[in-house]
């Protein structure tokens, strides 16, 4: 390799870094949360050696200027040039050639995070960091996603031509690794002592399980039994219905334009049921745990993690061409899950958009005559079966249709760092799926993240689609995690369609509740077929949005789809400002991406001015109520960075929830079951005078207007306690911040109190902590010569030393996006960052 750039600056970055390195307090904190094993204090003395380490670092840290490399496999030639934002262009002449180069370049920038990640999977962390991690490596064992993913690849025939592809991109990682020096080993590798381990194709379909398990997993039936022990059936199946009470569907209804508002009065509470309860929670300390809190929440029944997209048709375009914005949502670390590239092979692919480490695929981009991108449709793919065993302690047969059945048992050893087993744990399968054990009862699982379907193919094929009706051809192969898959093409088309299986259940037609698995007849019997997934191309409305809300509204379908939905505020934002729009430019597609305002506000603000305004008539109100809600008066609204009531409204409906739900709290009010959704208070809003607005904690029996107004004078209280009177302390910006840690946890390598226009039911919600967030957003205007521009919360370099650790930080965070260079030609790269070119070995 030939000259590097100037690394002055990132001198000064290792400075940084070592410093914080040799901090005590640094160290503790990496030991808690498992960055190393517990008891064992990285030395100093490596971290300041000048050939080996933080130094080391340094040194490799920015991209040569100029390189040039022999790797195995290759048939001719690939040049890779690295534009200003650190994002490769590969030009290849073949796509296997193509696939190595860009497995070697995705290595080069990330390979720490490609091997956590895999591990995570595979269950086999404990080996790099000891045992720390055992718990996790056995839950992720029982899930079965690595034994999962080994059998799709072991289903791919030999002689496929996606089994080559995958290979060569393995191949490419494996190539990086052979000739990587010292001096190239990630720092993460240094803090814990451990060396990379070779790549291995299957470990691309590891990455896909972990999206299933981020995007598909789905406990909502175990989680309903505690609400029914709790409240009751009837009520249960009012607080977390199939049918989401506001309707604001994907899939437009011809004639609305606005959304669906359910009336009725929500059934009253019924008596706890204590032997109930404690069953019910006995399955979900079973079956969840920290690692499987994906659906997250605000602590008010809102889903706090929640992506966007939306498609706008020419006639409603200032340029007269099809328009498309993508702005998926997800944790937020350092180095990010996506990585940015350009792959091209003549006449073939031309494809730019984002990739997860570890994946040849670009699951989110764009070619010259379409673009795509995804939201998570939330589906319930996943079941549980309440099974009969011989024996409660140690099972070798399951009862079915009265006969008993062999239960096939798979052995799992996890190791630790040297080698030595410490754990071996059996995981028993029925023809379901994996057992869980709740005290005396045995739970199997049929999850849709299980079966062997070939996402990976179904997504690298569709990237070379041509149009939006070839691409949803393609992608009716497509199984899990179920996407709204939206896209837009040159040809003025826009389409969305809720991709993915549906199971088709036998016995009871819903799956959110436990199942009896002594009969064969409550199995799923196959799933939806995709003329039947909610859909839409080139509506009379003129655009198409989607953000996780029900995506297809009852009356139109009422086959079962899931449960608790995800309220629809951001999907009434986006139509609304969609609907008053129809001149839409690219740059008003990237505004929208953080508007500031929330549909949810009007739902709850007007109902308790009035409340507070009637109270105060006949002096049944306190001053802190009166103040609150006249300081709420003066808002806008608006949860920008600069605004000082946000953080009154934001605890008033979390004082309001506290206060409408408490009966949902355990007998011992130590444990808390869920909360329903915001959509679900804003139907009880209806009726003032509903039984669930008596707080049982009190004496009184409260209404909706007297919680109102206890619960802005509680708000009140709360926040001049802790801020002071009204203020800049009040500010928005140092309260509702997003937090992107490193993803080992390391302090010092993460990036806090970043200020964000977000709030509850926003087009940018966060769980208050804001580890969670945009983690891509970009738009596509569908030209001739198709333009783009985008930008995620990091970089493209997973070295911390780096000035590509998170040049884009400052972009993402001011809601700017980048020009995205898509040349045709090599040669159309002026002057790139960086040049790399990969040759064939003589």
């Amino acid at each position: 390799m030939n000259e590097r750039a100037p690394i002055s600056a990132v001198l000064t970055r290792a400075s940084q870094v070592a410093t914080l390195l040799l901090s005590g307090a640094a160290l503790a904190g990496a030991l808690y949360l498992g960055a190393v094993s517990m008891g064992r204090v990285p030395a100093v003395g490596p971290f300041l050696d000048p050939a080996h380490g933080i130094w080391a670092v340094a040194r490799t840290a920015e991209l040569p200027r100029e390189a040039s490399l022999r790797i195995a496999g290759l048939k001719d030639s690939v040049a890779v040039k690295y534009d200003e934002r650190g994002v490769p262009h590969i030009f290849a002449q073949h796509e296997e050639d193509l696939m190595r180069a860009f497995g070697f370049v995705v290595a080069r920038d990330r390979l720490f995070q490609m091997e956590l990640q895999t591990r995570a999977v595979a269950g086999t962390l404990s080996e790099m960091v000891g045992a720390t991690a055992l718990e996790a490596d056995r839950e992720a064992r029982a899930q079965g996603l690595a034994w999962g993913a080994l059998r799709k690849w072991n289903a791919i025939p030999d002689t496929s031509e996606h089994r080559r592809l995958v290979t060569a991109y393995s191949d490419g990682v494996n190539a990086y690794l052979a000739q990587m020096t010292a001096a190239d080993v990630p720092f993460e590798y240094r803090l814990l002592g451990a060396k990379p381990q070779a790549w291995k194709p299957e470990y691309t379909y590891y990455l896909l399980a972990r999206m299933s398990l981020t995007l598909a997993w789905n406990d909502e039936e175990l989680r309903r039994a505690s609400v029914e022990a709790l409240v009751g059936e009837r009520a249960a199946d009012a607080l977390f219905p199939a049918e989401a009470p506001i309707q604001e569907p994907i899939q437009p209804v011809a004639g609305r334009r606005g959304p669906r508002i359910a009336g009725g009065v929500l059934p009253p509470p019924a008596p706890h049921d204590t032997a109930r309860l404690a069953i019910a929670e006995s399955f979900q300390r079973a079956a969840t745990s920290a690692t499987l809190s994906t659906r997250r929440g605000d602590g008010n029944g809102e889903v706090a993690v929640g992506s966007n997209n939306w498609a706008v048709a020419p006639t409603r375009a200032a340029a007269g061409r099809a328009l498309l914005s993508g702005d998926p949502h997800l944790q937020l670390t350092l180095p990010s899950i996506w990585y940015e590239v350009h792959l091209q092979v003549p006449g073939l692919i031309d494809t730019y958009g984002v990739t997860i480490p570890g994946g040849p695929i670009v699951p989110i981009g764009f070619n010259r005559a379409m673009a795509w991108t995804a939201t998570n449709t939330g589906a319930d793919v996943l079941d549980y079966y309440e099974e009969t065993v011989d024996d409660r302690r140690h099972p070798t047969r399951y009862q079915l249709d009265g006969a008993w059945k062999p239960l096939e048992l798979r052995i799992e050893a996890v190791r630790g760092r040297s080698g030595r087993v410490l754990r071996t744990d059996t995981i028993y399968h029925t023809h379901r799926g994996p057992m869980i054990r709740a005290g005396g009862t045995w739970l199997s699982r049929r999850w849709t993240a299980l079966d062997v379907t070939d996402e990976g193919r179904v997504l690298r094929l569709a990237s070379q689609a041509r149009s939006v009706d070839e691409w949803m051809t393609v992608m009716g192969d497509y199984a899990v995690p179920a996407q709204n898959f939206l896209t837009a093409d040159t040809l003025g088309h826009i389409a969305i369609r809720s991709t993915g299986h549906y199971p088709v259940r036998g016995g009871a037609a819903r799956g959110d509740r436990i199942t009896d698995g002594t009969k064969s007849a409550n199995d799923w019997r196959g799933f939806w077929p995709p003329d039947r997934y909610p859909h839409a191309k080139d509506p009379a409305q003129g655009f198409l949005a989607s953000a996780n809300q029900q995506p297809k509204d009852p009356q139109v379908d009422p086959g079962y789809l899931g449960s608790n939905w995800p309220a629809p505020f951001r999907a009434m934002r986006i139509n609304r400002l969609l609907r008053t729009d129809s001149a839409v430019t690219p740059d008003a597609m990237r505004r929208f991406q953080t508007d500031p305002t929330s549909e949810l506000t009007e739902f709850f603000l007007p109902p308790m001015f009035d409340a507070v305004a009637r109270a105060s008539v006949t002096g049944a109100v306190d001053t802190a109520a009166v103040r609150g809600a006249a300081l709420l008066r003066e808002w806008d609204g608006r949860f920008t960075p600069d605004n000082e009531r946000a953080v009154l409204y934001d605890v008033m409906m979390e004082e309001l929830g506290r206060r409408t739900w408490d009966e949902l709290r355990g007998a011992t009010n130590v444990r808390r079951a869920p909360t329903p959704s915001s959509a679900v208070l804003a139907q009880l809003m209806q009726d003032g005078d509903s039984p669930w607005w008596d707080d049982r904690s009190t004496q009184a029996r409260e209404t909706r207007d007297s919680l109102l107004v206890a619960s802005i004078g509680a708000a009140y209280r709360r926040v001049a306690q802790r801020y002071g009177p009204p203020g800049p302390r009040w500010r928005w910006s140092g309260i509702r911040t997003a937090t992107i840690n490193h993803m080992l946890g390391v302090p010092g390598l993460g990036r806090t109190r970043i200020p964000m226009p977000s709030g509850r039911g926003t087009l940018s919600p966060s769980d208050g902590n804001g580890s969670h967030g945009a983690s891509w957003r970009f738009v596509v205007e569908l030209s001739p010569d198709v333009r783009a521009w985008g930008t995620y919360p990091g970089g493209q370099s997973g070295n911390p030393v780096s000035e590509r650790y998170d040049d884009r930080l400052p972009s993402w965070t001011a809601g700017r996006l980048d020009t995205l260079r898509f040349p045709r030609r090599a040669a159309d790269l002026a002057s790139p960052r960086a040049t790399l070119t990969l040759h064939p070995e003589r």
